[in-house]
């Protein structure tokens, strides 16, 4: 059995970190809480559901000028494909830093009130698709 203290750290980062997401509300939902405490139970590394953060995050922000913008994400249950794709084949570690440098420049988030109007950025260096190593 966990220890509930354990447990309560771990859902407290995940949902700190899905908190300040570029593209949320910025807010933690009840379901968000159940989801986190969920994938404390089946093992789900932290470092792959951070992962998992960035990897869906740069794909929504760094996407083509002319595409549509996109709604804020209104609850961390959009990032549980992503985090299932990782399980299933853990990116390069490279290729992680790589995404976590391109969050760091994008900055703090937008206001909840302005993450709806925020223009998508540029997708031409950005590659989005995990690299894996041959």
């Amino acid at each position: 059995m966990s220890d509930p203290r354990e447990r309560d750290l771990y859902v407290r980062h995940i949902l700190d970190q899905y908190r300040q997401l570029p593209g949320t509300l910025g807010h933690v939902r009840r379901t968000d809480r159940r989801l986190a405490q969920q994938l404390h139970a089946r093992g789900v590394p932290l470092s792959l559901v951070e992962a998992a953060f960035a990897l869906a995050t740069c794909r929504r922000l760094l996407r083509s000028a002319d595409a549509e913008p996109l709604e804020p994400v209104r609850t961390m249950h959009y990032f549980s494909a992503v985090i299932e794709e990782l399980r299933e084949q853990p990116p390069d570690p490279d290729y992680l830093r790589y995404l976590q440098s391109k969050l760091a420049t994008l900055g703090a988030r937008p206001a909840p009130e302005t993450a709806d109007r925020t223009p998508p950025l540029n997708r031409s260096d950005a590659d989005l698709t995990p690299h894996r190593p041959r």
